[in-house]
């Protein structure tokens, strides 16, 4: 009785064990056991912090939510500084200790901020300091981003500014609940019970989006409904924007370019009618007045039946300029999409958006900016940059990654974007000489913009997780990272995560941020090796379907892309193909353009290939295909067996449910390599080289599958 005795009262100062389901994202401020060692814990003594404004109040519960979970309880508030291990935070003019301090600050701007080790009262203290309250938000989220990595902490002399103005998440999301191409259930916007309900999880939104740095949220969906612009959905968007103000972000809306019709009574929506002009500035004064920080619209215009200025002969410039027009007078903000479809069905679809937007460039009012994909066809796995990208000097271009994997094995996949988003805006444009990289377009530092900005299609939803998946969260993040400084490096990112989201232990962080890491090139390899695209099945965009043909328009189908003949596979965008080459500056271009320069993860993109074309590592194309194929499903297997090793290292709820996404994708990823090899056998009329597994089951059993109701399915 005695030993039970003690062993109960021993029990009773046990942490409580909390299962983990992935609701507080990487803002889990618990300490491992590794942070538990960090001598820096037992420095914080204090905090100096006021709570004079909303985002104030924010960073102040932030720092005390953070460093209660963190070092086991939080530090005392404070209005000075009495022992060593103060934390102070605030801005000049908030905190006479930071204005006495007398640094410069005029380089960090309104939204950066200074960390700095420093001495105040004769005490060692680390100062937070900013030129605003919302630069100061985003100090305390990095201060307590360097405790839960396991930071030293001694000697800190960081300064932190965003490169890009606007950092906004797209939502998909309908007013009926519906996410298109979502893949964590439905919208966490409850358009029915607001603006009465304020869910708690709006809040927590907030606080997720503002500790990476993201400013701007469209409620949304591009294809989008005019009831978004009627009172009763203002109002109701007005309450969301008052959960979020505090943390720095602004609300912005996709318009309907025929709004004016559908709920103004109108009978035309030409951009140079003088009543078209009319309507949109009365609403533009309407909006403004129950949200008076609105961000401005975004819209898609003459692009998959969505209307446009082009219904009246009029240009993109004519549409964008309409609306910029009308929100000028409160410093609102267009953003007009370029992922466009032409009426007339083209001799290549990667060509459209080029051909429209460069003819234009200069014509847009100045707080307009061109919303571009990645990529010049729709999210793939693998695209080279666009070419608009350093072909529009005169107008601000913003860059439009997607965080929801539409193409990308949905929510049970695991792939890690960042290597993808930094693929991209590390590439070199070569339009002012080598350097000249994506991400200097769109930071504004190669030509010069005014207006900055990126966009990340969110893949956020109503599941506890939000994302649908443990490690999708890493995209949302590396987004966010990314759209702060585009020059930070994925690998890095992946780490940072991994350390805040699961463990600071190393034999836990090592093998994670490696599978993350291998895991985008793993999904190249199993569903479009060597620079095949758009494979996937009609409308859901669920699996392999690289048989697909007919329809409406050719360039809604796989045979369109992939172009494969016995004699070979792959769109020639060269010279003698499409001549797409030519859209990409001179040097690009060539390289591209060339059989024995262009990248080999473009080479189908760009290239029409014999079956028997040597590949770099010396093995004929249709072999090289097959490689790949099955190197992609054996990185996934190896994913599981790494995965297995670190149970009991990462909490069971989460590990299992991991554990069963990744037994998904290692299916379906042979379910794509065995499809995909099946039916291009076809053509390459040649035998599997040796060792390799012929496909499971007949070309006509994968041809047979259909799944109508595929989440994510518009």
């Amino acid at each position: 009785m005695a030993v039970a005795a003690c062993w109960l009262a021993g029990a009773l100062y046990l942490p409580t064990a909390q299962a983990e389901d992935g609701y507080e994202l990487w803002l889990r401020y618990r300490p491992s056991a590794t942070e538990r060692a960090n001598p820096y814990r037992a420095r914080v003594s204090q905090l100096v912090a006021t709570t004079r404004t909303p985002t104030q109040a924010a960073a102040r519960t932030e720092l005390l939510r953070g460093l209660d979970g963190l070092l086991g309880a939080a530090p005392p508030l404070s209005e000075t500084v009495t022992a060593d291990g103060a934390v102070i935070v605030g801005t000049p003019s908030s905190s006479p200790l930071i204005a006495g301090l007398g640094w410069d600050l005029r380089g960090a701007g309104p939204e950066g901020y200074l960390i700095r080790s420093a001495v105040v009262n004769g005490h060692s203290v680390t100062v937070v300091a900013a030129n605003e309250d919302i630069g100061a938000l985003y100090g305390a989220f990095h201060f307590l981003r360097l405790l839960q990595t396991g930071q030293p902490m001694g000697r800190l002399d960081l300064r932190e500014s965003p490169r890009t103005q606007l950092r906004v998440l797209n939502h998909w999301d309908n007013l009926d609940g519906h996410v298109e191409r979502g893949y964590a259930g439905a919208s966490i916007w409850d358009w029915h019970k607001l603006p009465d309900y304020l869910d708690p999880r709006y809040t927590d939104y907030a606080r997720a989006n503002a500790s990476l740095g993201i400013n701007g949220t469209v409620l949304n969906n591009v294809n989008s409904n005019a009831l978004s612009l009627t009172p009763m959905y203002l109002e109701k968007a007005a309450a969301l924007a008052g959960v979020f103000r505090p943390y720095g972000i602004r609300v912005f809306l996709s318009a309907r370019f025929s709004a004016p019709i559908e709920i103004g009574g109108l009978k035309t929506a030409d951009p140079l009618d003088p009543e078209v002009q009319r309507w949109w500035r009365a609403k533009a004064d309407e909006i403004y007045r129950v949200i008076p920080d609105f961000g401005g619209f975004l819209v898609k215009a003459n692009s998959e039946g969505q209307p446009g200025p082009q219904d009246y002969g009029r240009s993109h410039a004519d549409g964008a300029n309409l609306l910029a027009d009308a929100l000028a007078p409160h410093g609102g903000t267009v953003m007009w999409r370029a992922f466009v479809y032409s009426h007339e069905e083209p001799d290549d679809r990667a060509k459209q958006a080029y051909t429209e937007f460069v003819p234009l460039d200069g014509k847009f009012r100045d707080n307009v900016m061109v919303q571009v994909k990645n990529g010049a066809i729709d999210f793939q796995p693998r695209e080279p940059f666009h070419p608009l990208f350093g072909a529009m000097p005169k107008t601000p271009l913003m860059m439009e990654f997607q965080i929801t994997k539409e193409y990308l094995g949905f929510a049970t996949h695991l792939v890690y974007l960042g290597p993808l988003f930094e693929e991209v805006l590390a590439a070199d444009t070569r339009v002012r000489g080598k350097g000249s990289t994506v991400a200097k377009v769109i930071d504004g530092s190669l030509h010069g913009y005014a207006l900055t900005g990126m966009a990340g299609v969110a893949n956020i939803g109503a599941d506890r997780n939000w994302s649908g998946s443990h490690f999708d969260q890493a995209n949302w993040y590396a987004y966010g990272r990314l759209a702060w400084n585009p020059s930070q490096d994925s690998r890095d990112i992946a780490e940072e995560w991994v350390r805040m989201t699961f463990s600071n232990d190393a034999d836990v962080v090592a093998p994670v941020v490696g599978m993350m890491m291998g895991s985008r090139e793993a999904a190249v390899d199993y569903m479009t090796p060597l620079g095949l695209h758009h494979l996937m099945g009609r409308g859901h965009h669920y699996g392999p379907a690289p048989w697909i043909e007919g329809g409406p328009r050719a360039d809604w189908t796989s045979v369109y892309y992939h172009r494969a003949t016995r004699d070979g596979i792959g769109f020639d965008r060269t010279a003698s193909g499409s001549n797409a080459v030519a859209q990409y500056a001179p040097p690009v271009a060539r390289r591209f353009g060339d059989l024995t320069q262009v990248p080999e993860g473009f080479l189908l993109w760009f290239h029409h290939v014999p079956w028997d074309y040597r590949t770099k590592s010396g093995r004929p194309l249709w072999d090289e295909l097959v490689h790949r194929y099955t190197r992609g499903v054996d990185y996934v297997r190896q994913m599981r067996r790494t995965w297995h090793r670190l149970d009991g290292r990462i909490d069971p709820e989460c590990h299992a449910q991991v554990a069963a996404f990744l037994a998904i994708q290692e299916k379906e990823a042979q379910w794509w390599r065995d499809a995909s090899i099946a039916y291009f056998q076809t053509f390459s009329g040649r035998p599997l080289p040796e060792g390799y597994p012929p496909p499971a089951h007949p070309l006509e059993y994968y041809q047979s599958l259909e799944f109508p109701y595929a989440p994510g399915n518009g």
